[in-house]
């Protein structure tokens, strides 16, 4: 200890920066050197979860103690996960230390207070929209946000994450994002009855984008507005309203998941997309005829929708550089929904005869249509090096009965390789889970440890 003693202050700091707050402060105990020093450091996180249950007030004293006794000038992180027993806490002077402290990164949890059982929401100060100038990142969740006469400040803001937040009416939310000039990182999480039907995103910097909605019976939508978007992730079912001002010619990747009543405007936005994962209702309008993806390398479509067929022909049709093809049936079918319907094409797709190189299939049901769709993409793939299909039944015959019907067909291309995978993959949520998704989410956090933000 006494080693680690002799190290300069600033070192010791970075040191405690890495340790909970309540562990932190009970490093004043080891020696007078150790005294003050917690006082100084430049990261606060408070969390209701250490602390057993019952200890609500412990908490409580323990966090305005802490913020009375701090003197750090500068705080890099304030963090505050404070569950409904400790909403107590006045959550203007949390606000308040943000302001004073010149905060980089602010972040505010509190636990279930979007639900409809919560009788007492946490409400921000108005304050928060204009003292917080030296925020870079702000992570808001199960908050309720007030309405202000001022204007929304948040010039050095690029981070912003936005969970089940209620805010005070429509006008609110394009208010926020035009006070973050600079801002890069979106991601927004809406809740049931958060008081906002069209949700527009109408940001000029913005170049991460994740967009979902918990279902509900609401008809609501969105609009998007962000050329220089880069990535994006939406998986919303709205009656309401979608659509993309603007085409995004930097745009790299994209996950949709998007059921409204016309995709049309979302689509003829993306086609300078390299990846795309899609999953929607509709394939006749869901995006104008004339329309190419000429950049675009890898497709994944769910198979889950009965338009399902009828659209993969046309992307198949308007992707003329597509190197690797996955199916999927993300979400279970409805059995009321029809059986969608195979007719050949009387061209074959370009990507087809001399690009395609992957072709994968999950949850494969071996149904007449599918061995159709599978036969023809295998019998014209002339640069198809492997086809390899993940059978949803766990029936070792079944599994060997579809093998055998697909190994029968003939091949264009002499390389290919078909095999069944050995373990079916479960049905994944097109969100959560997805790689894509997870390279969405990835590329947010790593964002926030970059900077500093939990």
């Amino acid at each position: 200890m006494d080693r680690i003693s002799e190290l300069p202050d600033a070192l010791l700091f970075e040191i405690l920066s890495y340790l909970p707050t309540r562990e932190v402060v009970t490093t004043m105990v080891l020696s007078k050197r150790w005294k003050y020093l917690y006082t100084f450091v430049p990261t606060l996180e408070y969390d209701h979860n250490s602390y057993p249950d019952g200890e609500d007030r412990s908490f409580s004293r323990f966090v305005y103690s802490s913020l009375l006794l701090h003197e750090a000038p500068v705080l890099q992180v304030l963090s505050f996960v404070l569950g409904q027993n400790t909403g107590s806490i006045d959550i203007g002077v949390c606000v308040r230390t943000a302001i004073k402290r010149h905060a980089r990164h602010l972040n505010i949890e509190i636990d279930d207070t979007c639900s409809a059982e919560t009788i007492n929401p946490v409400i921000l100060p108005t304050s928060l929209y204009t003292g917080c100038t030296m925020l870079v990142s702000l992570g808001l969740d199960n908050v309720v946000l007030m309405d202000s006469s001022s204007t929304v400040s948040f010039p050095s803001l690029k981070i912003l994450g936005l969970l089940s937040v209620k805010y005070p009416n429509n006008e609110f939310v394009p208010k926020i994002f035009a006070g973050c000039p600079v801002l890069e990182n979106l991601f927004v999480d809406r809740c049931p009855g958060d008081n906002v039907n069209l949700f527009v995103v109408r940001v000029p910097t913005l170049k991460i984008l994740l967009l979902q909605k918990v279902l509900d019976i609401h008809a609501d939508g969105f609009l998007i507005d962000a050329p220089c978007l880069e990535l994006m992730g939406i998986n919303v079912n709205t009656k309401g309203f979608c659509g993309i001002e603007h085409n995004m010619p930097k745009i790299d990747a994209a996950s949709m998941c998007v059921t409204c009543n016309r995709t049309e405007q979302i689509l003829s936005s993306l086609t300078s997309l390299q990846q795309l994962r899609l999953c929607l209702m509709t394939s006749k309008d869901a995006y104008p005829e004339g329309l190419a993806f000429n950049r675009l390398v890898e497709l994944t479509l769910c198979t889950s929708e009965p338009e399902w067929l009828n659209l993969l022909m046309r992307l198949l049709k308007d992707s003329p550089k597509l190197r690797v093809l996955k199916l999927e049936q993300v979400h279970l079918r409805e059995a009321v929904n029809p059986r969608p319907c195979w007719n050949e094409p009387t061209h074959v797709p370009s990507c087809l005869l001399s690009s395609l190189e992957t072709f994968q299939w999950s949850q494969y049901e071996g149904r007449e249509e599918e061995i159709k769709v599978a036969k023809f993409i295998i019998r014209n793939s002339a640069c198809l090096k492997n086809a390899t299909f993940y059978p949803k039944s766990t029936d070792p015959v079944e599994k060997l009965e579809m093998l055998i019907e697909l190994s029968v067909s003939p091949r264009s291309s002499s390389i290919c390789q078909l095999d069944f995978g050995r373990e079916t993959p479960t049905v994944r949520d097109i969100f959560h889970d997805h790689r894509l998704m997870k390279r969405l989410r990835q590329t947010y956090q790593k964002n926030c440890d970059k900077n500093g933000f939990p």
